[in-house]
């Protein structure tokens, strides 16, 4: 009798735990770290908010998301080793998007205020 071996939904649910948790941590450290930065008006500049304690948060919720793709992945039959490259790969790739996008806004922001990041122009 031929058996199938049990999805890792247990990995699924980690990854997306691990996501979660650590983005709510990026999202009150970088509030945090934006609004200190404001009320000071230092002459730093604002891409020295992501620093280490930003990108601790960061990369576990890469960890995370390379989890949750990865198990995702071996749901739909999908070997462990090429699920965990390809997660890998994705994740380091849109991570390294992201943190260079995240550059970029706060970039913006100090160049201009609130009222350089024009949402409404990709429109």
């Amino acid at each position: 009798m031929y058996g199938l071996p049990e999805p890792p939904l247990f990995l699924l649910f980690v990854g997306l735990f691990a996501g979660v948790t650590c983005g709510t941590a990026f999202e009150a450290i970088l509030k945090q770290s934006a609004q200190k930065w404001s009320k000071q008006q230092s002459k730093e500049s604002l891409a020295t908010v992501r620093s280490f304690r930003l990108f601790l948060p960061f990369s576990g919720i890469c960890a995370g998301i390379l989890l949750f793709l990865a198990a995702g992945l071996q749901i739909f039959g999908v070997p462990a080793e090429f699920a965990f490259g390809v997660s890998l790969l994705m994740t380091l790739f849109v991570g390294g998007l992201v943190w260079g996008q995240l550059g970029e806004v706060l970039f913006q922001l100090q160049q201009g205020g609130s009222e350089a990041l024009d949402l409404d122009a990709f429109r």
